[in-house]
């Protein structure tokens, strides 16, 4: 079968395949699982409505999601929870090697950067409860110029780790999975699914693409929208350049499970929480949470993040027990020993993800291999949420890369310039992006580095201090 140009698998070859097709151009989608979506995933029972087990919250800035999600009429609401925070990273968003100390900042760990730089050891775990949230990895697994720079790119601290006005702010009512199966429907029959590609050959004029199932497909072009590791499941020919090779050899995926637990009742709010809760405890097994109840009040419910090796082995109903007992501990309350129902996804055991939420750079990779990242190769095109510039990791950053890669090509067929590949996105006319307050003294004073150095102190202390300004701001109530 002969198309213009066939993309490989999640949202953001749905993304490429969209915009190809409004072009005049004639794309399929091969997607590998039996569903559309990826690491998108929205399941529907009578216990739960619906409830989002893989990527579900989005916030002002992530504007080309919210453009999709317009266009389908897919409404949105807040989760329950306030903050306001802030933090400033000074990193190239597009191309982090090219930062000032790239290469120092890439051979350390952050593990490595917190030892140098916290002074306490609950500074220490704070910042290390910071890795594992936002990445799903640990500090010693992780470069700090690849974990500077992707907080960068979402905005900074304050935009990533908030939920009003920051990453976390709202769902999508009915589940996030929505966006991905409209795009799917609006494409019909282009998009093949329990389809993996199992080789990509190019070296005749067309590009030649087999599944798994013995399928053969051939396009001019191709648009290669899986995790980086993932393209180790496929066989090339040609083989793919040295540098392209070594890395996707080198980033590997996080690790989550996500845990739901659904109660009778809101009891937590009714005791004055929002829900939202950051769990230091050697051994517990859920580090971070957020209320999860349907926005109309029912089905209420805490969502839970387990990021800890230790805990994926543990058996189902030992898992559940385990987080009940640390909400009640938390919370001070009993009636979170009582759910009444439970889900959960590990997104280890996905052969198509690998893991979630994203691909991380361990240290040294990003500025020997970085790159290379979206380089095309002949006529490849690389997207997936890893190569966007802006909230990647994030299903935001799954559509500017779908769209960016079907840019490219769109250039090479002569139907773009390539000063149009890159296209900046229009503000949200309702979700609007809102500044973040700061005290005159915040804006002003020297860090607490820069203050010591000033005092002739050469003794560093870490952004984790601002760590106790951030909880402080949060209205975190702390419990012993």
């Amino acid at each position: 079968m002969f198309k213009s140009c066939w993309c490989l698998c999640p949202s953001a070859g749905l993304s490429a395949a969209k915009l190809l097709k409004a072009s005049g151009l004639d794309p399929v989608v091969l997607e590998a699982r039996d569903r559309v979506g990826g690491r998108t995933f929205t399941v529907q029972n009578k216990e739960a409505k619906w409830v989002d087990l893989g990527g579900a919250y989005i916030g002002p800035t992530q504007n080309r999601i919210l453009r999709l999600a317009k266009e389908y009429g897919i409404k949105t609401y807040k989760v329950n929870e306030q903050e306001n925070l802030v933090h400033y990273v000074n990193i190239p968003r597009d191309a982090p090697w090219r930062a000032p100390h790239a290469e120092e900042w890439d051979k350390m760990t952050m593990q490595e950067l917190f030892e140098k730089l916290c002074w306490t050891r609950t500074a220490r775990r704070f910042a290390t409860l910071f890795v594992n949230l936002i990445v799903t990895a640990e500090p010693h697994e992780v470069s700090a110029l690849w974990l500077l720079w992707y907080v960068k790119q979402c905005g900074g601290i304050m935009r990533i780790c908030s939920t009003t006005n920051g990453g976390q702010e709202r769902k999508f009512v009915g589940g996030s999975n929505q966006v991905s199966q409209c795009m799917a429907r609006e494409l019909g029959d282009r998009v093949k699914l329990q389809s993996p590609v199992y080789r990509i050959d190019q070296t005749g004029d067309m590009v030649v693409v087999e599944t798994v199932d013995k399928q053969t497909y051939k396009a001019k072009y191709v648009i290669v929208a899986t995790p980086p590791a993932l393209n180790l499941k496929m066989h090339f020919n040609p083989e793919l350049p040295p540098l392209r090779n070594q890395l996707i050899n080198r980033v590997p995926m996080g690790s989550v499970i996500k845990c739901m637990v659904y109660y009778r009742e809101n009891f937590w709010r009714k005791k004055g929480y929002c829900g939202s809760m950051v769990i230091e405890e050697e051994g517990a097994p859920i580090g971070f949470t957020l209320d999860d109840t349907k926005p109309d009040g029912t089905v209420p419910c805490i969502m839970g993040l387990v990021q800890s090796f230790k805990q994926f082995s543990v058996i189902v109903y030992i898992l559940l027990r385990r987080i009940c007992e640390i909400y009640s501990k938390v919370l001070g309350t009993d009636e979170a020993l009582h759910p009444v129902h439970y889900e959960e996804k590990n997104w280890c055991e996905e052969e198509y993800s690998g893991g979630c939420y994203t691909a991380y750079f361990p240290p040294g990779i990003l500025t020997q291999f970085g790159r290379v990242l979206r380089e095309p190769v002949g006529k490849l095109y690389f997207a997936g949420t890893e190569t966007a510039t802006e909230w990647s990791g994030y299903m935001e950053g799954a559509v500017q890369a779908g769209e960016r890669a079907a840019r490219e090509v769109m250039c090479a067929m002569g139907k773009l310039q390539p000063n149009q590949i890159w296209q900046p996105e229009p503000e949200n006319d309702e979700i609007r992006a809102l500044p973040f307050v700061t005290t005159f003294w915040e804006r002003n004073l020297p860090s607490v580095d820069g203050f010591l150095k000033f005092l002739g102190v050469s003794t560093f202390l870490s952004a984790a201090a601002a760590a106790g300004l951030v909880a402080y701001k949060k209205g975190i109530i702390p419990r012993s």
